[in-house]
């Protein structure tokens, strides 16, 4: 809830009076709309959202009833060590080509049941033989004979190393299984993979690692599911003069003899899952401070620690963690915290335990290029993965299905430890526009799924791989911030600390929590009306949430499930969150609601119109008061939901009187931003006025403001002709696409050149995206073409081009007709659930709302069955 934020008296009075012109684009969008509608209605058309989508993942049935044919390990196994030694391969094999790495592994393991079978993940890996077999067997116990192994391969499918032996493990026994292997250091961003970049002139590379969810079964053997946790002995052997890092801090190194390369031997670990395991080899250089005796390390290429592009990280990653000691009332469990910056990374971040992974532009920043938004973005992405070292590290789910516990406390509680770092920026007020209304989109959708699913129906690793989405992240924040919100924070966080205190170094499922929760809420006397349990579990084990009515005449309530296509079928209400009030509401914003409020009731209203539950006409009155808004939450909540219309309409014949609209409302914004700062001299001294300045720019521009877009051309051809870029970081990024839409090739190839010999990721990234503005169709094609070569655009950034591309008009059809043309290709790459290629398919479908267009994505889905279960 927005504090002190209001808007005035005369702003509300002039809110209610209509313009003429305003009545009559709002009429004709409003009956487009519902025309529109109703023709894809009539086709059992499902309108896309500006939500992205969500897959429900299907039962998987066994294959056969063989232990090597079932995709989740036995109970019988139980690691306790493994004893790792690698050594990744920085050049090429000169007669192959490919880039290697070598492992030897022992894991010691406890039979806890008699078995006479030995499963153990295994992924891509190469085996030497030894005795004809793919690994050896003995007992830690000298009294104790193991079993000689019978028979050994590879299940491909299920991902197994299996070990048939001539008789029975021996319950209670320990027992040591020792691999030599070889595996590809190759450049798909998983397992043990590459990463490449040039620094003066020359080709670097480094050996890097993404084991979550399901790879690290591709760096070595072992039982790669997050309940195994067992201590890690890890060895890297690497070129001299690069440095090794993993999980834990360096004991020591040697060199050894006759070779050029060195040891790195690394003290164990504590008891951990498989997925937060971690081993870099690079030549990065590193900045660092100390403290209360935790070490923080910030790594990265040496050009960008020699431009200080790391010292923001620095500087916040001590108070987040102090924070969060003492939110968790509990102390960092770990004596070091690296942080390090990788040219090629998939995600955004990984909380890999004392060695957290991140893309460039998720943790560097410099004040000359990187924009407020860059900044704010690496504030809450270190908040969120410090989070998890507690929440996901120290106490780690059980399985897979409760992903979304992992992922949305931490999607949660990332805005409260970037408020620690960054106080000024109100930034918790933020996770209404990121997540809950970037949510609500989502879970209005029939396709939705609950936040936690069953275990047997969470079983492949795709199927693994496809609850990364927004339902856990941002649904499972929305939900945990308004547990938070009732029981208060106190007791809130007594439970979180009696939680991690049990199952420290362990294991536990959502119903662990609400226990503690409930002991915390009985611990404070607090009067709930139901149990915690009771109470959460109709968030957690169904999809959707409700709308509540609430008839003003008699005082009745009413709820059922809201859905954005109100022909679904419903599934039984949950308790009320989501609330529709009298219509009279939505005709009239005073200066009595604060400012989170006005943007709640904007996404209600177009929202509830979208379900038919209002007229839409009515939704969009709410905008007609923004020519007196000036704060960034409201200004944003509208932008957002007006974004569907421009998808609808940016094709028809209400494109332009949309457009004469919206520059109407939007023109007041630009002249008080162009008055703050001097005609664009200086920087707005609010965070979220920095925000609103870029909205009021980037809609005035869309919009035909030719003041603004004249504004743009000349910044730019500014930098063309001076080779000195002085448009503010903050604006650039709208700056460069409204340039380079009303140029050519001649802008077109001065931004590519930029982007080329870019020195930091996040102006890098700002000129790729603008690259997709250009209104030529044979530079788009060409900038597609790219994608498919990752010395032009990386790998990492293949997906998020295509999008770019597919959000310009004129881009639409090319990045559909390249996505079918490029199909398995692109899914080969790219699939398997990933955020990433699910976000492609959202973006180059998300302006479809035709019959036509819905049987082209039907003939796709048809023709592309063999890759996958669920589109």
């Amino acid at each position: 809830m927005g504090k002190g934020f209001y808007i005035s008296k005369t702003v509300g009075i002039v809110a209610v009076i209509l313009g003429a012109g305003a009545l009559a684009a709002i009429i004709a969008l409003s009956v487009v709309y519902s025309q529109e509608k109703a023709k894809n209605n009539n086709n059992n058309n499902v309108l896309p959202t500006d939500g992205g989508t969500t897959l429900t993942p299907p039962v998987t049935p066994a294959p056969s009833s063989e232990l090597w044919d079932k995709y989740r390990l036995p109970k019988s196994l139980v690691p306790h060590y493994y004893n790792v030694t690698l050594w990744p391969r920085l050049t090429a094999d000169p007669a192959t080509g490919l880039y290697i790495f070598t492992g030897q592994s022992t894991v010691e393991f406890e039979c806890a049941e008699e078995t006479d079978v030995i499963l153990i993940h295994s992924n891509k890996l190469n085996y030497t033989r030894q005795n004809s077999h793919l690994a050896t067997l003995t007992s830690v116990n000298p009294v104790v004979t193991a079993p000689s192994v019978k028979s050994s391969w590879l299940q491909n499918v299920t991902q197994y190393l299996v070990l048939q032996l001539d008789g029975k493990l021996a319950k209670g026994e320990m027992y040591i299984l020792h691999t030599d292997f070889t595996g590809e250091l190759a450049d798909d961003l998983g397992g043990f993979y590459r990463s490449e970049y040039i620094e003066d002139g020359v080709k670097k590379v480094v050996a890097t690692t993404q084991m979550q969810p399901t790879d690290a079964r591709k760096a070595f053997p072992c039982f790669d599911e997050p309940a195994m946790k067992a201590v890690f002995y890890i060895t890297l052997i690497h070129d001299s003069g690069t440095v090794a890092l993993s999980n834990s801090e360096e004991k020591g190194y040697v060199t050894l003899d006759g070779l050029s390369v060195q040891k790195t031997v690394f003290h164990p670990t504590k008891k951990m899952s498989t997925y937060l395991l971690a081993f870099i080899v690079s030549d990065f250089s590193f900045i660092s401070n100390t403290i209360d005796g935790v070490l923080i390390r910030i790594f990265a290429r040496k050009p960008a620690i020699a431009a200080k592009q790391g010292e923001y990280a620095l500087n916040i990653t001590g108070p987040i963690l102090k924070f969060f000691e003492k939110y968790y009332n509990s102390s960092y469990p770990l004596p070091k915290s690296d942080q390090i910056a990788l040219p090629d990374f998939n995600a955004g971040a990984m909380e890999n335990w004392g060695l957290i992974t991140y893309r460039e532009t998720a943790l560097l920043y410099d004040e000359a290029f990187s924009s407020n938004s860059n900044k704010e973005r690496i504030a809450t992405i270190i908040s969120h993965e410090l989070a998890h070292m507690w929440f996901g590290n120290l106490v780690t789910l059980r399985w897979w299905n409760d992903l979304w516990l992992n992922e949305g406390f931490a999607s949660y509680v990332e805005y409260l430890g970037a408020h620690e770092a960054e106080p000024d920026w109100n930034v918790k007020d933020l996770i209404v526009l990121s997540d809950i209304h970037r949510v609500f989109a989502v879970d209005a959708l029939a396709s939705s799924h609950p936040l936690s699913s069953k275990e047997e129906d969470i079983q492949k690793p795709a199927q693994i791989s496809e609850l990364f989405d927004a339902i856990s992240y941002s649904k499972g924040a929305s939900v945990l911030r308004m547990l938070s919100d009732f029981l208060t924070e106190d007791v809130f966080t007594m439970g979180l600390t009696t939680y991690l205190a049990e199952f420290a170094f362990g294991n536990a499922v959502y119903k662990d929590l609400w226990n503690h929760l409930q002991m915390a809420v009985n611990a404070s006397d607090m009067q709930l009306p139901d149990t915690v349990h009771n109470i959460m579990n109709t968030w957690v084990l169904q999809m959707g949430f409700p709308v509540v009515t609430i008839n003003t005449n008699t005082g009745s309530i009413a709820q059922q499930h809201f859905l954005l296509d109100p022909d679904s079928e419903g599934i039984p209400p949950s308790p009320f969150k989501y609330v529709h009030c009298s219509t009279s509401i939505f005709l009239l914003f005073s200066k009595l609601i604060p400012v989170l409020n006005r943007a709640q009731l904007v996404d209600d209203a177009f929202n509830l119109a979208r379900a038919k539950i209002i007229p839409t006409v009515l939704a969009l009155n709410t905008t007609k008061y923004l020519n007196n808004e000036r704060d960034y939450i409201p200004w944003q909540s509208s932008m957002n939901n007006l974004e569907f219309f421009y998808l609808m309409f940016d094709r028809s014949e209400v494109y332009g009187p949309m457009q004469d609209y919206l520059r109407k409302q939007v023109t007041p914004l630009f002249e008080y931003y162009k008055n703050m700062t001097g005609n664009w001299s200086k920087v707005p001294d609010g965070h979220m006025d920095q925000y609103n300045q870029v909205n009021a720019i980037s809609l005035a521009c869309r919009t035909g403001l030719e003041e603004c877009q004249n504004l743009a051309k000349l910044w730019f051809n500014q930098w063309m002709e001076t080779n000195k870029n002085h448009i503010h970081p903050n604006l650039r990024a709208i700056m460069y696409c409204n340039a380079i839409a009303a140029g050519g090739a001649e802008e077109w190839e001065f931004a590519w050149l930029q982007f080329k010999n870019a020195s930091i990721a996040t102006e890098a990234e700002k000129l790729r995206s603008a690259m997709a503005c250009t209104k030529q169709p044979w530079l788009l094609n060409r900038y597609l073409e790219y994608t498919l070569d990752p010395n032009m655009i990386r790998k990492q950034d293949a997906t998020s081009t295509i999008v770019y591309i597919a959000n310009n008009v004129i881009g639409q059809s090319l990045a559909w007709d390249f996505v079918r043309a490029q199909w398995s290709y692109i899914f080969h790459q790219y699939g398997g659930g990933s955020f990433s290629f699910s976000n492609l398919i959202n973006g180059v479908t998300k302006r479809f709302s035709t019959e036509f267009e819905l049987q082209q994505v039907r003939y796709l889905r048809h023709n592309s069955l063999q890759y996958f279960f669920t589109f």
